[in-house]
């Protein structure tokens, strides 16, 4: 009878457990929810599962899954998950910030709260400011606090396999040897272009607003070049702060000088095409200060004295033509401001 007793827990208890599933539960809850009230996931053009949330931002759907890392878009925000069926797994965030409040419980919560987490060391130790610095000693000292940063993280999430930690220990390395290379480069540049020197110059840029321009015809003044391209997607994003830039010090003794170098690239090799849509976004963008275009792109011979090999690339010139640093920060930094104020403009 004992045995016939212990048989019977046995079988209940399996039943209870039951097959493993073949889907995995995803649920969730994001604070302040863009009005389209939906989360994508996805992977790849693979598989894609709609999943509707409720009027409370909360949602809860199943998915039937490949075993790997998903990605997720609310409105114009996205985040990565793993997936795996017969899991349960949940996230919650707020809109208004999205990826810093992204919270992940259940099933690999380890795993996926650790790729967020690193993911946001980047943005905790490299600011802007820092970033438009020249002091190699304090960026050495925020990429080791960085490394330290990511250790910490391997501590205190031990529940990750070595695949996906192999996968981040290789994102790490690649971003601290992209912001030393892009260190060196900077310290370079100032090394080959000393505050004081004469500028390199150019003549005879086509203005936008008609006739042509030189460097000559700024003296006086303080200079502020922006080296753009409609085709560059950095550059473009610079434009909202240039612009505002340009309102603050209206009236004040600078000029903001954007020298555009399309020619051709991103419009098909097309120069006739660049030309139109320099000049279309100048109008529609309603951009202001001094809009030039190059006279031979990026093998202008003002944008190679410089030694520009990627932009936008901003340089600050005082009013007798000499530089004040051939790598200024970027209109976003608010190191510009700084900057210009220092220099009592």
């Amino acid at each position: 009878m004992k045995r016939l007793l212990l048989l019977c827990i046995a079988t209940s208890l399996f039943a209870c457990k039951g097959e493993p599933k073949e889907y995995v539960t995803l649920s969730g809850k994001i604070s302040n929810p863009d009005e389209s009230k939906i989360v994508k996931v996805f992977r790849g053009k693979g598989y894609e599962k709609i999943i509707t949330l409720n009027e409370d931002g909360t949602f809860k759907d199943t998915l039937n899954v490949i075993a790997g890392d998903y990605n997720f878009q609310h409105g114009k925000e996205y985040g990565q998950i793993y997936l795996e069926n017969d899991n349960t797994t949940s996230f919650t965030t707020d809109n208004n910030s999205f990826i810093d409040s992204l919270v992940f419980e259940g099933d690999d919560s380890d795993l996926n709260n650790f790729s967020v987490k690193s993911f946001l060391l980047g943005k905790a130790h490299f600011s802007n400011e820092l970033v438009a610095s020249n002091d190699i000693d304090v960026i050495n000292k925020a990429i080791e606090n960085y490394k330290s940063s990511y250790e910490d993280l391997k501590v205190k999430y031990t529940d990750v396999d070595s695949t996906h930690l192999a996968m981040m220990d290789t994102n790490i390395d690649r971003t601290v040897n992209q912001l030393s290379s892009f260190v060196k480069s900077k310290v370079a540049t100032n090394n080959a272009f000393p505050k004081g020197s004469p500028s390199p110059d150019f003549e005879n840029y086509e203005n936008y607003k008609g006739g042509k321009t030189s460097l000559s015809d700024l003296n006086g003044k303080y200079v502020y070049i922006d080296l753009w391209a409609t085709w560059c997607a950095p550059c473009l994003k610079e434009i909202p702060s240039l612009k505002k830039i340009e309102k603050q010090y209206e009236g004040k003794n600078i000029e903001f000088v954007s020298i555009s170098i399309d020619d051709g690239r991103g419009h098909k090799n097309d120069k006739a095409a660049a030309y139109s849509a320099w000049k279309k976004m100048i109008a529609d963008k309603d951009l202001g200060g001094t809009q030039l275009m190059a006279d031979n792109g990026f093998m202008s011979q003002f944008v190679q004295d410089y030694k520009v090999t990627g932009i936008p690339r901003f340089i600050l010139i005082d009013p007798s033509g000499n530089i004040i640093t051939a790598d200024a920060p970027r209109p976003s930094s608010s190191e510009l401001v700084k900057l210009l104020d220092q220099l009592s403009i």
